[in-house]
């Protein structure tokens, strides 16, 4: 898996977000702006970015993921 395949899946759940992904071989780093994360806690911020990302974890694709989620009005 490819920091542009993770980028990709991402952008089906988050269409209008800021995403960046960085990370090689199965470790990945996501940094996602979206207005989806709006008056949520971080847990489930996290558990949206997973329900993407599980079943590439799963089947070992992916190993790690460290996640900065935050929204529009977090940023400025």
């Amino acid at each position: 898996m490819t920091v542009d395949d993770v980028k990709a899946l991402l952008n089906v759940t988050f269409p209008d977000a800021q995403i960046a992904v960085e990370g090689e071989g199965a470790k990945f780093a996501v940094s996602i702006v979206a207005e989806a994360f709006n008056g949520l806690r971080p847990v489930p911020r996290q558990q949206m970015v997973y329900a993407v990302l599980n079943d590439h974890i799963a089947s070992g694709e992916i190993h790690a993921v460290s996640m900065k989620l935050q929204s529009p009005s977090e940023v400025s």
